[in-house]
């Protein structure tokens, strides 16, 4: 279960007094138990499932709450596009445009590349640790005024990355801006997004990155008492960075 799913209250919000049985249904079982299912269908998937059911049967009132809850779940503007305008020759050209004219509202703030950081991008980042356009920012470094910790802000361009990495001790990361993905070894990608704070177990294999439409920016935090605070692995392939885009 992905305990970074919030917990519902539209039900008993809107039904709590005249419905109960139908808000506790909602909210604790469709929303508590359902969805958080993430080892049998990821959010992503579930989302564009939901999406796809609720054109097809013309419920536009549910329509925009999950268009809403498909962005955060990482489904893209060019994606939700390509998934009404395929939708539309199989349930009709009016429901597509009904659902266009919701998902411009709802994605009509996404832009490609943001720049509202606080500090300048800093040096552009080493192949040998990353894939795509990176820039690096040092803001913080262990021999000032007796400090152990290397903090610095990592910009990443649309499909940017780290390699694959441990770090002895761990690491924390705090998202700033843009969009994108952090993920361990052997476990589903956790979508990253303004605020997202992410606490890195030491010598767990990993690597986050951006999306492919949008950049990421985030402060990253690391320990630096043993002398060293990263270990670069492999490269993150193609085909892994493209299997949590879909």
């Amino acid at each position: 279960m992905n305990d970074n799913i919030k917990k519902q209250t539209a039900g008993r919000d809107a039904l709590g007094t005249f419905a109960p049985k139908f808000a506790e249904l909602n909210d604790d079982v469709l929303f508590g138990e359902i969805w958080p299912r993430e080892a049998e269908l990821s959010a992503r998937d579930r989302s564009v499932i939901t999406v796809t059911a609720l054109i097809s049967g013309g419920n536009f009132e549910q329509l925009s709450f999950h268009l809403k809850k498909a962005k955060e779940n990482g489904v893209t503007k060019s994606e939700i596009a390509e998934i009404i305008t395929h939708l539309a020759f199989y349930v009709g050209w009016p429901k597509a445009w009904s659902a266009f004219n919701m998902a411009k509202e709802i994605y009509k703030e996404d832009k490609i590349l943001i720049d509202n950081s606080i500090w300048d991008k800093g040096e552009k980042g080493s192949s040998d640790w990353f894939t795509g356009t990176v820039w690096v920012k040092g803001l913080l470094s262990p021999d000032e005024m007796e400090n152990l910790y290397n903090i610095g802000c990592v910009t990443f361009e649309p499909c940017g990355r780290t390699l694959w990495h441990t770090h002895p001790v761990g690491q924390t990361l705090l998202v700033t801006e843009g969009r994108g993905w952090y993920q361990e070894r052997g476990k589903p990608a956790l979508l990253l997004t303004k605020g997202s704070v992410v606490a890195i177990p030491k010598e767990v294999e990993h690597w986050h990155g951006a999306a492919k439409d949008s950049k990421l920016v985030h402060i990253a935090i690391s320990n630096m008492k043993d002398g060293s605070n990263v270990t670069w692995l492999k490269s993150v392939t193609e085909g892994e960075y493209n299997d949590i885009q879909n």
